[in-house]
């Protein structure tokens, strides 16, 4: 069922149902009002009866008409009887309707059951037990409250086209008040339609809707189709690099075994083994970065702790020494006296130390002469900088929007080994982190990389 007619069946059977079951409930409330109001009617009229009768006992028998005349106009089709208190009729109004139960309801009475009532049709029926002065009385009423169930009947009419206005309004504002709340969510389930996830330009979901809630889910929608390009963004890109870039190593490294397997000479063999040996550790190396980039994109939560960032770069330098021991790193800090908390972030440690081995890597590879410079900038409260900068033929300014792409290389690559995924591992892990890193080259000979951690 859409939503849409949810709310319309929901909310306006809600809302009707209450109406209902209130004006029944208004209805049996009055009804009920009406009886007992009624009933005290008719005792106050038997008292006033049992008064007149004490009072003029000595009169002829005329005073029952006299009475009856009187009274008339009290109730519409009334039939009362007064007894006295040896249960002997003394009174009888002189209307000849009939009270079919009254010996029994006579004896139901007595000092100790002074009340009884029953009806008969939409005859109200009461039995009395009235004390007067030195006497007492035992009297029955049955009468028509001709006023009351006209009253009761224009209240149940009123309350039956008031339920039914209700009803139509509620059902005219739930259409209204539906189509207005569904509104929205059909746009996000149209656009969400339209969507080609393997669009690189994908365009984001946007609602007319201000609803807090909308905003919210439109903004975790858009968060999720930007992940889910970017999964599908790599994919693409992976599979047909792979099979591009995999391709040739693969059919040389066969072509070079063919031709080892026909040398004769053991220091020939022994060479071309050692560089086939190389080359398959490159072609491993491709393998082992793909898998890098495909576990972050993948991770949802990583391990974070505590370290100063200056002390991992310095580790990363002695490891890398080892194998380039004439390539110098010259590390300063601005200020010059720093607080050991500036140093310090809060990152998955293991991930940070292959990101600044893969830039430190290229200062080497990609560097004119044998040296590179750290620089630790503390100076910002809200964010520690670390510039790395090397000397060599820079990239050029169209080729920099291109730098953090899979498997791009640039001109000044084109002798060098490598491809083109360390800069992607890179970013993508300082990304995960928050961090923020960018290229530039303020000289013809000068590449610097900037990479920003926040403090907070």
């Amino acid at each position: 069922m859409k939503i849409r007619n949810k709310i319309l069946l929901y909310f306006s059977t809600t809302v009707i149902s209450l109406t209902i079951i209130s004006s029944v409930i208004i209805y049996i409330l009055f009804s009920e009002y009406r009886e007992e109001e009624f009933q005290q009617r008719q005792k106050e009229k038997i008292k006033y009866t049992i008064g007149l009768i004490a009072e003029y006992k000595d009169l002829s028998e005329k005073l029952t008409a006299i009475m009856d005349k009187h009274t008339i106009h009290d109730f519409y089709d009334e039939k009362m009887l007064i007894y006295d208190k040896h249960k002997t009729l003394i009174y009888e109004s002189i209307d000849d309707l009939p009270i079919n139960n009254a010996d029994n309801l006579l004896n139901s009475l007595s000092p100790a059951k002074q009340w009884v009532e029953t009806k008969e049709d939409k005859y109200d029926i009461i039995a009395v037990y009235i004390q007067n002065e030195a006497t007492h009385f035992y009297a029955i009423s049955k009468a028509y409250d001709a006023f009351g169930y006209t009253k009761l009947a224009f209240l149940r009419n009123a309350l039956i086209g008031i339920t039914a206005i209700i009803s139509i309004i509620v059902l005219l504002v739930t259409v209204f008040l539906s189509k207005r709340i569904a509104k929205p969510i059909t746009e996000i389930a149209e656009q969400l339609g339209k969507l080609d996830i393997a669009n690189e330009s994908i365009e984001e979901l946007q609602v007319t809707s201000k609803s807090f809630e909308l905003k919210s889910l439109i903004t975790r929608f858009n968060q999720l189709i930007q992940r889910t390009n970017e999964a599908f963004a790599f994919q693409k890109h992976t599979i047909h690099h792979i099979s591009h870039q995999l391709k040739t190593p693969i059919t040389v490294l066969v072509s070079e075994l063919e031709r080892i397997e026909k040398k004769t000479d053991s220091i020939e063999l022994k060479t071309a083994i050692e560089t086939q040996i190389v080359k398959t550790k490159s072609l491993g190396n491709i393998i082992n970065t793909l898998l890098e980039i495909s576990k972050i994109e993948s991770a949802k939560q990583t391990t974070q702790q505590a370290f100063r960032i200056d002390e991992l770069i310095f580790d990363i330098i002695a490891e890398l020494n080892i194998i380039h021991p004439d390539f110098k790193f010259e590390a300063n800090y601005t200020p010059k006296q720093v607080s050991e908390t500036k140093l310090e972030i809060k990152a998955n440690e293991p991930l940070i130390k292959q990101a600044f081995l893969n830039i430190l890597t290229n200062c080497i590879t990609y560097s004119d002469n044998t040296k590179a410079k750290i620089l630790f900038d503390c100076s910002d409260s809200e964010k520690l900088i670390v510039l790395i900068s090397n000397s060599g033929t820079p990239i050029s300014i169209e080729e920099e929007k291109f730098l953090f792409n899979h498997f791009f290389r640039g001109q000044n690559s084109q002798s060098k080994t490598g491809f083109g995924l360390g800069l992607v591992l890179v970013k993508r892990i300082f990304e995960m982190h928050n961090a923020k890193i960018a290229y530039s080259s303020p000289d013809t000979n000068l590449n610097i990389f900037e990479i920003s951690f926040p403090l907070s």
